[in-house]
């Protein structure tokens, strides 16, 4: 079975279990401030899937994003206008992404460390730009737009830039050679040099890539909720990376579908709305919840390939065992000798 077959089996069996949580849950509402509350995490999780397939991973997403948030902030409060001050907020995202870039391609450091560190390096300098303050005054035309819905009906403005960038990148990770070179670097890196993919060059433009596009998702919070702050995002990246891996991307890179991690968002947004309906249930499920998926979501796939291995194992056993049995039950006659 499929790995999107498996969480689409989830998925109906959230929906079954939330419309009985709460009548509230299966209606266009609940679907508009849903999504809402997961398009900064569907954003991100479309550039990490292709960092994750590359066998490397980013965890300065969140605060990134909280980077790109309090400048967005102070460029306002300097007299910018936001034509200029979003796509600042931009290039910021991806000068970002290339240092977390440079220190894994080029000084060779492991991406896990760097961005750990990163992310609280980007975390203190939003800090340090807007420090505890928060900026409000944003013109309601931009807040309108970023909160509002198509033709007010019930599908956000906001989900127009997911759709469009989840298209652009399932074409360039299903559909053209960068993609499979990504997939190459994941399956095997040296093998992937040797047949003359520039390794560094395309870790690099995913880091970057990763860094513009957290940058961005900072720009849609900062409006959504009219207020830029340095905090906005802290631990956003947790849930990130659950919704890529539960998607099937394989944490050790080379395997995974961008369709699978846009089912993985949307079973996590479904979740995450139940729990928020539901009478008598902590918001801090959501948490434990997000965890277990987490860990599940590498337990599982391990699991399989360990039973798959077993199995072969088994079959081997039992091949020569079966050869010479053959062989003792048909004694050769006196006369072919």
């Amino acid at each position: 079975m499929r790995w999107e077959t498996l969480i689409v089996a989830l998925l109906v069996v959230v929906l079954i279990v939330g419309s009985g949580l709460s009548d509230k849950f299966l209606t266009s509402a609940s679907f508009t401030t849903g999504s809402f509350d997961m398009i900064e995490v569907a954003l991100i999780a479309l550039p990490m899937t292709l960092v994750i397939v590359t066998g490397e991973i980013d965890l300065s997403v969140a605060s990134v994003l909280g980077l790109s948030s309090a400048f967005m902030g102070e460029l306002w409060n300097a007299g910018l206008p936001l034509e200029i001050i979003m796509p600042l907020c931009l290039v910021l995202g991806a000068v970002c992404g290339f240092v977390n870039g440079f220190l894994v391609t080029q000084v060779g450091l492991p991406s896990l460390a760097v961005t750990i560190g990163t992310l609280g390096l980007y975390r203190g300098l939003a800090l340090v730009i807007l420090g505890d303050e928060s900026v409000t005054s944003f013109p309601s035309s931009w807040t309108e737009r970023a909160f509002g819905t198509i033709g007010g009906g019930w599908f956000p403005n906001v989900m127009v830039i997911f759709v469009i960038l989840a298209i652009a990148f399932a074409v360039a990770l299903h559909g053209t050679p960068y993609g499979r070179s990504i997939y190459a670097i994941g399956a095997n890196e040296e093998a992937a040099r040797f047949t003359g993919i520039r390794v560094k060059r395309v870790k690099m433009s995913l880091f970057v890539l990763a860094g513009a596009v957290a940058a961005l998702a900072g720009i849609v919070m900062t409006l959504r909720n009219s207020t830029a702050a340095a905090n906005v995002g802290v631990g956003l990246e947790l849930t990130v990376v659950a919704a890529v891996l539960l998607g099937g991307v394989s944490i050790f890179g080379g395997k995974g579908s961008l369709f699978g991690v846009i089912l993985a968002v949307i079973l996590l947004g479904a979740i995450q709305k139940a729990l928020l309906l539901a009478d008598g249930v902590s918001s801090y499920w959501i948490q434990i919840v997000t965890g277990t998926l987490l860990v599940g979501s590498v337990l599982g796939p391990n699991l399989v390939v360990r039973a798959r291995e077993a199995r072969a194992r088994a079959t081997r056993a039992r091949a020569p065992g079966a050869a010479r049995a053959a062989t003792t039950t048909t004694p050769r006659k006196e006369e072919d000798r």
